[in-house]
């Protein structure tokens, strides 16, 4: 088998993977939230993950994983991480969680939309239409008054508004920094900030198992982030984005096994004409690519 292709497989591996880790971080968020504050479960995430990148990327770059080269960008980005973190495990308490996956996929159409003024690209016709109907599911998922909390929602929509603001930035800052600085300094300042809140938030652990809740935050977050990472430098950006919509079934499955939680028809519909529009869009942008090359 050639190479290239070999690359492709693995890239598609990792990714499925990577992504398949984050139903469970996300099973064990909802579970925590019923007895923590927000700010705790978000100070065990960005922590633990910083403990795993640091392990995985410390012994290649050093300190210089610590001084990116664009500073100020660099904190504004990791701030938008945070608070698209907090307000997620805020609402996630609230919602069931393929509800919550699926309105957290209307961000890459958020991105889409942003890339225009704040990164100047020309966006066409096609994949106007395609972020147009993104969030005309979005609008089915969430049915405004048929009984969704409708606090959670909006917070889950301004986390996927944050996380495309991340997403742009990342963009942005990527032809100053390596992926691997922008990784650990966005954890590292999660972790900073929100060990400030610890003192005044902190709730001691009621159990072992609620201990390995914890510790599993950061470790699978920061495993599932690596993962992911290393499949988009194995395979197209076009075809390993549209993997990470595999969240959506364990998470569906997760939800119904410890949380009783199942979508109803109107919700799948929704999910499947944000994941469609989102697999269209990547695709777009990769002919897009192609033809600039």
């Amino acid at each position: 088998m050639p190479g290239g292709m070999s690359d492709v497989l693995r890239g598609i591996l990792l990714m499925c993977a990577g992504v398949s880790a984050f139903p469970f971080m996300n099973a064990a968020v909802k579970l925590l939230s019923a007895h923590y504050p927000s700010a705790q479960i978000t100070w065990a995430r960005f922590t633990g993950h910083l403990i795993v990148m640091l392990i995985v990327f410390m012994p290649r770059y050093r300190w210089k994983l610590l001084w990116p080269r664009r500073k100020v960008v660099q904190v504004v980005r990791s701030l938008l991480m945070l608070v698209s973190n907090l307000v997620y495990v805020m609402a996630i308490g609230k919602l069931p969680l393929a509800t919550a996956s699926a309105i957290g996929f209307t961000s890459p159409l958020i991105v889409t939309a942003l890339s225009v003024p704040l990164l100047h690209e020309s966006v066409g016709w096609r994949r106007w239409s395609a972020v147009i109907v993104g969030f005309g599911g979005a609008l089915l998922v969430i049915r405004p008054g048929t009984g969704l909390h409708d606090t959670a929602v909006l917070l889950l929509l301004l986390s996927a508004l944050a996380y495309a603001l991340y997403q742009i930035a990342t963009r942005w800052v990527g032809h100053y920094d390596n992926a691997a600085t922008g990784i650990v300094f966005a954890a590292l300042l999660g972790s900073l900030v929100m060990s400030l809140a610890m003192p005044f938030v902190f709730v001691p652990l009621r159990s072992w198992f609620d201990g390995a809740l914890f510790c599993s935050l950061g470790l699978l977050g920061g495993i599932g982030h690596y993962l992911v990472i290393r499949a988009f430098q194995l395979g197209a950006a076009a075809v390993i984005a549209t993997l990470g919509y595999v969240e959506l079934i364990g998470t569906t499955i997760l939800g119904y096994l410890i949380f009783s939680n199942f979508p109803d028809g109107w919700t799948w519909v929704g999910a499947g004409i944000i994941i469609a529009s989102g697999i269209y869009i990547a695709m777009r942008e990769r002919v897009r690519r192609d033809m600039t090359a």
